[in-house]
C-alpha cells in the first residue's frame, strides 16, 4: 500500500522539482552576469586619456559634459558617433574652470564622493535581481498551469472534470422528452445506485459502462445528467478532447486522476462526452505505440478493468461516431450497453416542444402537434432553437406571448433562413419562380402517395432559396414504398417541368431539386433494392450515419456505370410524368401562378381551394 501511495504522489512532485532547477539556473546566471559580463560591458566604453589630450579636446570643441573629481576627470564627447566615456588624471590647474567656460562647456559639475553600504550594494546587485526572476517564474508557471487545465499550480496530471451535484444540476428524467426508450434503459442504473443491496443479494453486477449513441443535439449529455439527478449522486462531466495533451503521458495521468476522484466520491456517475476523441480504433500497423492518444485509450481500458462495478461508479459516454470506436472499448465488462438516442418521432417532438415552452410565455391556443408535424427530422436542440426564435420574434413585434404564427415562422427560419425583404428580383424572374413553385405544388396535389401542400411562397430567404413549396405529412411513417419515393422524385422535377412548358427554356433554379432527386433515386437503386435491373443487391455502404452518412459504392466500375444509367432512367421517367401532369392542368398552373405573383404567399388551404374550383 505504501509503495502505491508513493507512486501516485510522484507525478505531482515533479513540477516542483523542475521549478527548483529553474531557480538554481537563474541564480547562477545572475551571479555570472554581475561578476563578469556587466563589468566587461562597462569597461568596454571607458577610455583612459592623458590630461593634455583632454585639453586638446577642449580646444577642438569636442567636449559635451565634464565631471570633476578629486583625482580624475570624467569627459563625455559631443560627437554623435562617439558613445565612449573618457577618464583623464586630475592635474593642478587653476585655470580649469576658465578653460571650460572658454570652450563653451556649460554642463560641468564637481563630483562628490558617495559612500555606499556594502550590504546595500550586495542587495541591489544580487538579491533584488534574483527576487525579480523568482516572481516572474511563479507568474509564468501559474499561467502555464492554467492553460494546461488545472486550478492548482502542481496539478499537471489532474483531470478537468466538472463536478455537479443534484443541487447544482437539478436535471431529472422529467426534463428529458422524446427519449422514452433511452430513459427506460437507464432506469436500471438509477435503481442500482439507489438500492445496490437488491442486486448484490441475487449476485447481479451492474454494467460498468453505458454508451449513448445518436446524432448531435438529441440530448445525450442531458440524459447523463438526468441519470445523476435521479440517483442523487455526484456527476463528473468531461470531454474526450480534454484528455488529449501536447505532452506524452498527460492524458493517461488525467484518466488515472479522474477514476481516483470517482472512487473517492462513489457512488457517482462519470460522463465522458465525445469519447471517440480518445477511443478511436488503434492502428493495426503497430507504428503508433507511443502515440499520446493511444496511451490515453490504453489507460482508460486498464482503469475500467481495475474498478469493481459494485463500488457504485458508473461510466457513461456519448458519441455520434460509434463505428470509429476501438473494439476493446466495446467488449463485455467495459461499455456493456449501447443505448440509442435517436431523433424524436412526431410524439417525441411534440413532447420536447412542450418541455421547452415551459420556460417562455405561450398563447393558450398553441398547436404543438402542427409544429411537430412540420419539423420531421429535427433534433431536440433544433426544437429548442425553434422555441427561442419564436420568443425573439414575439418580442420584435411587441407581444407579451408567443402565438402560433411565431412558431410557424421560426420553423421556416430554421429550414430556409430569414426573409430577404430587400432582395431585388426582376418581374420576369419573379414570374419564373412563381411558375416553378406552383409546378411542385400541382404535381404533388395530383398524386395519391404524396404529402399535402402546406404553403407556397416566392419570398426569398437568406439560405439562398428564391421560393419554396412546403409539404407536411399528415402522419409520420417509418417505411416508404417504392411508389412514395418515386412520387417524391416526380414532385421534385415539377418545378423544372413547369419552366420548360411555360417558358420553353430552363434556369438554374432547380439545382437543389436535382440534387435531392438524384440522391433519392440513387438510394432506391443502391440501398433499397428497388431496381428491377439489380434487385435485392447492396451496392453502397454508409458510414458515419449520425454525421450525414458518408456513402461509398461497393461494386465494380462496370456495375457503377450501370447504376448511373439506372438512376438516370428513374429521374427521366419521373420528369416525363411531371410534364404530363402539368400539361393536363395547364390552366390551373397559370391561374395559381398569377395569384401567387399577386399575394407572394399562399397557404395550403387556399391552394387546394383554387385547385378544386
Amino acid at each position: 500500500m505504501n509503495e502505491r501511495k508513493n507512486s501516485k504522489k510522484n507525478p505531482n512532485k515533479s513540477p516542483k522539482k523542475k521549478l527548483i532547477y529553474y531557480y538554481v539556473v537563474v541564480t547562477l546566471v545572475v551571479i555570472v552576469i554581475n561578476a563578469f559580463i556587466m563589468p566587461t560591458i562597462a569597461k568596454s566604453r571607458i577610455k583612459d586619456i592623458s590630461y593634455s589630450t583632454f585639453l586638446t579636446m577642449l580646444e577642438d570643441g569636442e567636449v559635451k559634459r565634464v565631471e570633476v573629481g578629486d583625482r580624475e576627470i570624467t569627459i563625455e564627447s559631443n560627437k554623435k558617433d562617439d558613445k565612449n566615456i573618457y577618464i583623464a588624471g586630475r592635474m593642478e590647474d587653476a585655470d580649469l574652470i576658465k578653460r571650460l567656460k572658454d570652450a563653451n562647456v556649460k554642463d560641468y559639475d564637481r563630483k562628490v564622493p558617495k559612500e555606499i553600504s556594502p550590504l546595500l550594494n550586495f542587495l541591489l546587485t544580487y538579491i533584488f535581481p534574483l527576487l525579480l526572476f523568482f516572481a516572474l517564474g511563479q507568474i509564468l508557471f501559474r499561467s502555464m498551469q492554467k492553460k494546461m487545465g488545472g486550478g492548482n499550480a502542481m496539478s499537471f496530471g489532474k483531470s478537468n472534470a466538472k463536478i455537479y451535484v443534484s443541487a447544482e444540476g437539478g436535471k431529472t428524467f422529467k426534463d428529458v422528452a422524446g427519449q422514452e426508450e433511452a430513459k427506460e434503459a437507464l432506469t436500471e442504473i438509477v435503481d442500482f445506485l439507489h438500492r445496490p443491496e437488491k442486486y448484490n443479494a441475487i449476485g447481479a453486477e451492474l454494467p460498468k459502462g453505458a454508451l449513448l449513441v445518436g446524432p448531435p443535439g438529441t440530448g445525450k449529455t442531458l440524459l447523463a445528467r438526468a441519470v445523476a439527478g435521479e440517483a442523487n449522486v455526484p456527476f463528473f462531466s468531461i470531454s474526450g478532447s480534454e484528455f488529449v495533451e501536447m505532452f506524452v503521458g498527460m492524458g493517461a495521468a488525467k484518466i488515472r486522476d479522474l477514476f481516483k476522484q470517482a472512487q473517492e466520491k462513489a457512488p457517482c456517475i462519470v460522463f465522458i462526452d465525445e469519447i471517440d476523441t480518445i477511443g478511436k480504433k488503434r492502428d493495426s500497423g503497430g507504428l503508433s505505440g507511443n502515440d499520446e492518444r493511444e496511451q490515453t485509450l490504453n489507460q482508460l481500458l486498464t482503469e475500467m478493468d481495475g474498478f469493481d462495478g459494485n463500488e457504485g461508479v458508473v461510466l457513461l459516454a456519448a458519441t455520434n461516431r460509434p463505428d470509429s470506436l476501438d473494439n476493446a472499448l466495446l467488449r463485455p465488462g467495459r461499455f456493456d450497453r449501447r443505448i440509442p438516442v435517436e431523433l424524436p418521432d412526431i410524439g417525441g417532438r411534440e413532447a420536447v416542444l412542450k418541455v421547452h415552452s415551459k420556460k417562455v410565455k405561450m398563447d393558450k391556443d398553441i398547436d404543438f402537434n402542427a409544429i411537430a408535424r412540420a419539423t420531421a427530422g429535427a433534433s431536440g436542440a433544433d426544437l429548442a432553437n425553434i422555441i427561442n426564435e419564436a420568443a425573439l420574434r414575439a418580442v420584435k413585434f411587441d407581444r407579451e406571448k408567443i402565438i402560433q404564427e411565431d412558431l410557424e415562422e421560426s420553423v421556416e427560419v430554421i429550414l430556409a433562413g430569414y426573409q430577404r425583404k430587400t432582395a431585388v428580383i426582376s418581374p420576369k424572374e419573379k414570374r419564373i419562380i412563381a411558375y416553378h413553385e406552383v409546378g411542385h405544388a400541382l404535381v404533388a396535389a395530383n398524386q395519391t402517395d404524396s404529402d399535402p401542400v402546406h404553403k407556397i411562397t416566392i419570398i426569398p430567404r437568406t439560405s439562398g432559396a428564391l421560393g419554396y413549396t412546403m409539404q407536411i405529412a399528415e402522419d409520420e411513417s417509418v417505411l416508404m414504398s417504392r411508389e412514395e419515393l418515386f412520387n417524391k422524385i416526380v414532385t421534385l422535377t415539377g418545378g423544372r417541368a413547369a419552366e420548360e412548358i411555360v417558358f420553353g427554356s430552363i434556369t438554374s433554379g432547380a439545382s437543389n431539386d436535382i440534387e435531392q432527386a438524384t440522391k433519392i433515386a440513387r438510394t432506391m437503386v443502391t440501398r433499397f433494392g428497388m431496381s428491377e435491373r439489380f434487385g435485392m443487391m447492396a451496392l453502397e455502404t454508409v458510414s458515419n450515419k449520425y454525421l450525414g452518412g458518408d456513402s461509398s459504392l461497393s461494386c465494380s466500375e462496370e456495375t457503377s456505370f450501370k447504376v448511373d444509367e439506372e438512376v438516370m432512367s428513374l429521374i427521366d421517367s419521373a420528369y416525363k410524368k411531371a410534364k404530363e401532369i402539368l400539361n393536363e392542368n395547364r390552366a390551373k398552373l397559370t391561374e395559381i401562378s398569377n395569384y401567387l405573383l399577386e399575394m407572394e404567399t399562399i397557404t395550403g388551404e387556399k391552394f387546394m381551394e383554387i385547385f378544386r374550383a
